[in-house]
């Protein structure tokens, strides 16, 4: 019961932070003078050519861009009504791409799950090589082990993720025959999910997925065993293996549960790093993720298109530092819902 009340009340709190997030978004973009079209206005009458000028300014009208930034804010978030009544995010109205000339909700329908796909993949490399390799370096703390995964951890920390990009996509192509460009073969897509499908998704994962995830897997590393080995020196290790306990148990019982906590915690902030740090890479490699359309739509000031991105990875963000949160408690039985007990 404690539990199911600690997670409605986390839930309640993400709730609150990401309206109190959408209003920093929107004044963000909105910072720079102008917008879209008002620049595309400002172009048009220095070039004579009033019947576009006409047009955009319908546009402006139609999409509320005349009125206050308060007023376009409550309208956009759907609070407000506006030239088309209640028609914002909480009602699916996502808005529309003025550089795209099509509604977000289009542009965004096939990235947003893509997107999602290659960074849960990342991540789940990163725990899957950083977690094994971290304990292991601990454990074998000195020895040809701890050297060489020091060197491929100092090495993916100072490789750039698109210079591995680049080098995989040549190498990784003509010496293992694996593909490049895209999360899928042409010939799916548009269609609906099957085992050929799937399986063409995997094998297209496994370029991004290590290029992604090798930095934040070498990182990782470094601090578990660096967690790790200041918890092997503390007195409660002497005394387990003093009394018999086996190594490996030990090792899991007892120092990693403690050790685990930070990269827990971490949860929330890696996956949309991650969705950050990929842009380059998305670019390089030519994978449809959500990186290079916020890129595209910062540029031109196209603001329904990168708020509605913005929204989307903070939405990731704050989904998983309640999933970290909640796992914390689980873990380590030393937090409370509710404070330090006395």
């Amino acid at each position: 019961m404690i539990m199911l009340r600690y997670v409605v009340y986390r839930f309640f709190t993400m709730l609150l932070t990401l309206l109190v997030v959408s209003v920093l978004i929107f004044v963000i973009i909105n910072l720079p003078p102008g917008d879209y079209l008002s620049n595309q206005i400002a172009e048009l009458q220095a070039s004579g050519q009033s019947a576009g000028v006409a047009k955009a300014e319908f546009l402006r009208a139609e999409y509320a861009l005349d009125r206050p930034m308060w007023e376009q804010y409550l309208i956009w978030m759907g609070f407000w009504p506006g030239p088309h009544g209640f028609s914002g995010l909480l009602q699916g109205n996502y808005g529309w791409s003025f550089e795209f000339d099509r509604p977000v909700s289009d542009i965004v329908g096939d990235t947003l799950w893509l997107t999602v796909v290659v960074n849960l993949a990342a991540i789940l490399f990163v725990y899957a090589v950083a977690l094994p390799l971290g304990v292991l370096a601990a454990a074998k703390s000195r020895t040809w082990i701890d050297y060489t995964s020091a060197f491929v951890g100092y090495l993916g920390l100072a490789t750039p993720n698109f210079l591995l990009a680049l080098i995989l996509f040549y190498y990784g192509h003509q010496y293992f025959n694996l593909p490049i460009g895209g999360l899928m073969d042409p010939s799916f897509e548009g269609q609906p999910m099957s085992w050929e499908k799937l399986k063409s998704i995997l094998i297209h994962l496994i370029v991004p997925t290590f290029v992604i995830g090798t930095s934040g897997a070498s990182a990782m590393m470094q601090r578990l065993r660096a967690n790790m080995l200041d918890e092997l020196g503390k007195p409660y290790v002497e005394t387990a293996i003093a009394k018999g306990m086996a190594p490996s148990r030990m090792l899991t019982k007892y120092p990693l549960r403690v050790a685990f906590n930070p990269f827990v915690a971490d949860i929330g902030n890696l996956l949309p790093s991650m969705i950050s740090g990929s842009v380059l890479v998305s670019v390089v490699l030519g994978l449809q993720t959500i990186g290079p359309t916020l890129l595209t739509a910062l540029k031109t000031q196209d603001q329904f298109l990168s708020a509605f991105v913005l929204m989307f990875v903070a939405l990731l963000t704050l989904i998983g530092t309640m999933i970290s949160d909640i796992l914390l408690v689980m873990l380590d039985p030393r937090i409370r819902y509710e404070g330090r007990e006395a």
